[in-house]
């Protein structure tokens, strides 16, 4: 007998994922932007990396236009295994935080700009007739 393949069913209400831009995709529209060959572009991009990292462990990085890169204290706290129940402690730790800078929000994901407009009821006191 012959198998059958099965057929592959789309989940209905699920977005169609796009790919993101591949390193080598970046630095070759780089390249093409900036009229520099690749390795300059990919050794240019490596030093800012490097900067990055470097100042990020000190006191944060801002990168004008994009966001702010600082380590955080996470505290430590009481946590729960979700498979037997047990509480457990979890330690002190340090993790990065990236913090978007308004002007990116702004063009990659602009809020609403439609103000709806409600309209304003009047409080008005009621008077008691006597």
């Amino acid at each position: 007998m012959a198998k059958k393949k099965a057929k592959k069913v789309k989940a209905k209400g699920r977005a169609k994922r796009k790919k993101s831009m591949t390193k080598s995709q970046f630095l070759s529209t780089l390249s093409e932007k900036t009229e520099m060959s690749k390795k300059e572009v990919s050794n240019f991009i490596d030093t800012i990396v490097s900067v990055v990292y470097e100042q990020a462990t000190k006191n944060g990085v801002v990168i004008p236009g994009l966001g702010k890169l600082v380590i955080v204290e996470r505290k430590a706290r009481i946590g729960r295994n979700p498979a037997t129940g047990e509480t457990i402690k979890i330690p002190k730790r340090k993790a990065l935080k990236f913090k978007i800078a308004k002007v990116a929000k702004d063009k990659l994901a602009p809020r609403n700009t439609i103000k709806s407009k409600k309209k304003s009821k009047s409080k008005t006191k009621k008077k008691n007739k006597k």
